[in-house]
């Protein structure tokens, strides 16, 4: 894992989750770490267990200039696309930075610019760079308690184990309970969906 990107810059780690989830919003975290930050388990919060990823996120918090994580529902994934509402989420996550960065780390291959600010993206850059790593584990926890929240409601969806994503379970609960309004819409989950034949919980 490599402390930073350039030496000179402030830099800001910024990492979406939940992307290709079938329900919920999707998050983004943006961070700013001292350029000798360590810690051994940071990783591309994907290659970490739940254990691994909680035990970090106070961590990165407390040891952070700054960070923040924000997210853009599914109602407005729906109707600005998932690729638009991750960049969204991503824009809200840097405004709310307490001190603002020279320099953005961007894990993926795709960004929308930000205020003019130079940026760099970074194929599985959560893997590679410390901040975005930081990002990607702030991302990630953040949004599986808000799944884990849902899931006291919608139990039968299973969100506290695939937290959104279309897991086989999730499917055959969708088949059997249609969707609620959680789901993406837009993502054409439901199998009559085009057919207007969609079912929705609303509760």
């Amino acid at each position: 894992m490599l402390p930073f990107y350039h030496n000179k810059f402030i830099e800001a780690g910024v990492d979406e989750v939940g992307r290709g989830c079938f329900a919920g919003p999707v998050y983004a975290a943006a961070v700013i770490l001292p350029k000798s930050f360590y810690h051994p388990l940071l990783n591309d919060s994907k290659e970490l267990t739940k254990e691994e990823r909680n035990l970090l996120r106070p961590i990165i918090e407390e040891e952070c200039y700054s960070f923040a994580v924000a997210s853009v529902s599914n109602v407005e994934i729906d109707r600005i696309n998932i690729l638009q509402a991750s960049f969204k989420a991503m824009h809200l996550a840097l405004n709310k930075l307490k001190s603002m960065p020279e320099l953005l780390l961007v894990d993926g291959n795709r960004f929308k610019p930000y205020k003019k600010m130079p940026h760099k993206c970074i194929v599985k850059g959560d893997g590679i760079y410390a901040s975005i790593a930081a990002a990607s584990v702030l991302a990630k926890t953040y949004r599986d308690e808000y799944m884990e929240n849902l899931h006291e409601k919608y139990q039968m969806y299973l969100w506290n184990k695939n937290k959104g994503y279309g897991t086989r379970e999730h499917r055959a609960a969708i088949d059997i309970h249609g969707l609620c309004r959680y789901h993406r819409k837009s993502f054409n989950i439901w199998p009559d969906f085009e057919n207007g034949d969609e079912i929705i919980i609303e509760n």
